[in-house]
């Protein structure tokens, strides 16, 4: 008897869980890194490390060409200058380590990703496509971010 009155009092407390109008909200959704997603991409055992590096070197690089735009003579005036800067920082801050030769899956997701969303373009910048690269670059940097966790 005492078993069948526990079993009816949890049967009743979880309808009337299930019913309560008390709903736990939902959680936020993490930022979108947009197309990509670099999670599983990274490997080895430096993966994370490499993804950590790679975060913080595309946040940075949105960082100097937004900055850039922000001059009343900017620098970086063509893709091909923005290239320039990419190479530039990556040897600067990888010690003439390739991070495209250790992460080969992570460098062609992410050449296809900034084909896509930036163009492949070395002329003039427009302000949109100056706007398309540092959109990029942050996504990439979510993305990896996303990925060293």
């Amino acid at each position: 008897m005492f078993r069948d009155f526990l079993a009816a009092a949890l049967l009743a407390a979880a309808i009337v869980a299930a019913l309560s109008p008390w709903q736990q909200a939902p959680t936020p959704a993490p930022p979108s890194a947009g197309d990509l997603d670099l999670r599983g991409q990274f490997v080895g055992p430096d993966a994370s490390a490499d993804a950590a590096t790679l975060s913080a070197l595309c946040d940075e690089l949105a960082a100097c060409i937004e900055l850039d735009a922000m001059r009343d003579a900017p620098r970086l005036r063509t893709g091909a200058s923005i290239e320039d800067l990419r190479v530039a920082a990556r040897e600067a801050r990888m010690r003439g380590a390739s991070l495209g030769a250790r992460q080969p899956k992570v460098r062609d997701a992410v050449k296809a990703f900034l084909d896509s969303k930036a163009g492949s373009s070395g002329g003039p910048l427009s302000p949109e496509q100056r706007s398309a690269w540092v959109s990029a670059f942050r996504d990439i940097a979510r993305a990896a971010a996303d990925a060293s966790k």
